[in-house]
This record gives C-alpha cells, structure tokens and sequence, in this order.
C-alpha cells in the first residue's frame, strides 16, 4: 500500500488534468451513501467543530475519506480541515494506497466548482470575485481561470494582510491575471462575471438586489443548516444545481432556509452535478440568467481525485523507471 504525502499530491496535480477526470467520474455509475458528519463538543455554536467519513466507489476504486473541520483553529495557527483518504482496489478489495486529504480537499473542492462553472458561467466570463482568503481561496480562483477566460480577480476578505497573500499566490501561479484586493464589494460585484464564495461566514457575504443578470455564483464554504453564504432572495432568483441532493438537503443553509421560509421549493434545486456531466440536465438556459453552484463536498470527488492522484504516481514512477 502506497502513503501519498501532500507534497506529492502538490507535485502532480494541475486542474487542467484533475477537472476532466472528475466530469469522468460524474458522468459513469458510481456509489455513494450519504456522507456522516458528527458534531463535536468544542468550538462554538456558530463554529462547531465536526468529524465526518465519507464512502464512494467507482468501477475501478472503492474509497474513504475521514476529516475533521475544526473553523476556529486557523486562530491557534492550525489549519482547519485535517484529512485523509483510503482507497481499495475495486477487483480485489485489497488497500492500495492512504492519500493525503487536506492537500487533495483544496484541490478537489476548488476543481468540482470550476467543473460545474465550466458549464454554468458564461462563456466569455472575464471576472471574479473572491469572497475567502483562507488556505482554499487561490485554488478556487486558479480552477476557474482553467475552465474560463478570466482576465480579473477581485479579493475580498476581512484580513488585509491574508488578502495580500492570497493575492500573491494567485499571480504567482498565473502572473497573466490582473489580481486586486477589493475593500468594498459592493464597488465591483455589480460587473463581474463570477461570483465565488468560500469563507467560514454565518450569514449571507452580499447584497443579491446588486448582482447583475448572467452572473454565476458559487458557494463552497458552508455546510451547516443554520448558516449561508447568500440570503433567500439570491437563491430565489437563481438557476440552482448542487453537487448531491442527499448532502446538501441535509447541511446546506443556503437551500435549507429558503425552503422553511417557504421561498422556494424543493424542485427549484434543478438537478445535481452527475446530471450536469451527464447532459440530463442544462447548466444554463440562456445568456441573461443568474446560475448558482451550491456545493458541500462529496465522497465521490475525494475518491476520485485521490485515485486520480494514485495513478498519475504510477504513471510517472513507471516513465522514469521505479518499481
């Protein structure tokens, strides 16, 4: 059985190899029980923290993925999510190998949002704005920038001095976009293309009366009931598809509250990300409409990236000759 550090995961993937072998895995049969998580006595009301084990398979693989979310420790200088993922052999059952599960969470969550983007956002989208600058922020940006033309990034967070690395790492990896920190949303969520959300925020980042028609929005960063990223109105206006209905009707606020309130009803989710890859279901109906990816994470995407991740390993220690 392989142990793949993150060091490896950071050496082999790239969103333009990762994002393709994730539409793969969605479109195929697949397996996936609805993922536990178990809250935790700690943190606080509004941040609990959280144990969860995730189980999906493919035709190749069968998989498991076990991390801990614990949203206050980024303030003791630890990060948030501690992961790990463990993949067996679909034809023998035997282990193969244990995957490092924080590096590859970065990777997989920011890749599943550009996959749904690379079919919900306009075609010619050019901007985004960023709301997040934890350790997941300059993924999402780098993921989108591979699956649209994005020639602006607009970083919003409460830290300016996490703004300014999150900037850095962004043009570091692509010195092409023209990436600035934005103080005030509200000076620019009104022209950008994009909207892209993953912070650890209780209640809704904008104004949804400010968004302009055509704008994709995407939520990563929540999934508690009681909390969102964006208020019933935006989700009302929006074209809405989620990466699995047993998730995020589960765990996610930003459905979940409009739902109670009784803006919305169930059938205004209109399908999930498997749908999208597999063409049951549209990404977007035309030029002038708001689209919205909500996302909570899944087993699948984890298994699939780190299984990803095994054989790209492979395929290079067989290229250069090690056994």
């Amino acid at each position: 059985m392989k142990i793949i550090s993150a060091q490896d995961v950071q050496q082999v993937l790239a969103f333009d190899s990762l994002i393709p072998a994730l539409r793969s895995a969605f479109s195929a049969d697949f397996g996936m029980p609805q993922r536990q998580i178990y809250p935790l006595s700690g943190g606080s009301k509004e941040k609990q923290d959280t144990f969860a084990v995730l189980p999906a398979w493919t035709k190749e693989v069968l998989g498991v993925k076990s991390f801990t979310h614990y949203p206050e420790n980024p303030e003791k200088g630890r990060l948030t999510v501690a992961a790990q993922v463990l993949l067996f052999s679909r034809e023998t059952g035997e282990p193969i190998a244990v995957v490092d599960g924080t590096s590859l969470t970065y990777w997989r969550t920011a890749a599943i949002s550009a996959l749904a983007a690379s079919m919900m956002a306009g075609e010619d989208a050019s901007s985004l704005l960023l709301f997040g600058t934890g350790e997941l922020a300059p993924y999402m940006a780098l993921a989108h920038a591979s699956v649209r033309p994005l020639t602006h990034i607009y970083v919003h967070g409460r830290s300016l001095q996490k703004a300014q690395q999150t900037l850095i790492k962004i043009e570091t990896a692509r010195p092409d976009l023209d990436v600035k920190i934005c103080d005030n949303y509200e000076d620019v969520i009104s022209q950008v293309d994009i909207v892209s959300c993953a912070t650890g925020s209780p209640t809704p980042l904008f104004n949804s009366a400010l968004l302009s028609p055509s704008t994709h929005i995407d939520l990563v960063g929540n999934h508690h009931q009681t909390c969102r990223e964006c208020d019933s109105a935006t989700v009302k206006m929006s074209y809405v598809v989620v990466d699995s209905y047993l998730n995020v009707f589960n765990e996610a606020g930003e459905i979940l509250i409009p739902l109670k309130e009784g803006a919305i009803s169930k059938d205004h989710v209109k399908g999930e990300l498997a749908q999208l890859c597999s063409g049951e279901i549209k990404g977007r109906l035309n030029n002038k409409q708001i689209t919205m990816f909500k996302s909570v994470g899944t087993a699948l995407a984890d298994v699939a990236s780190a299984y990803h991740v095994y054989q790209s390993l492979l395929k290079s220690c067989e290229i250069q000759g090690i056994s």
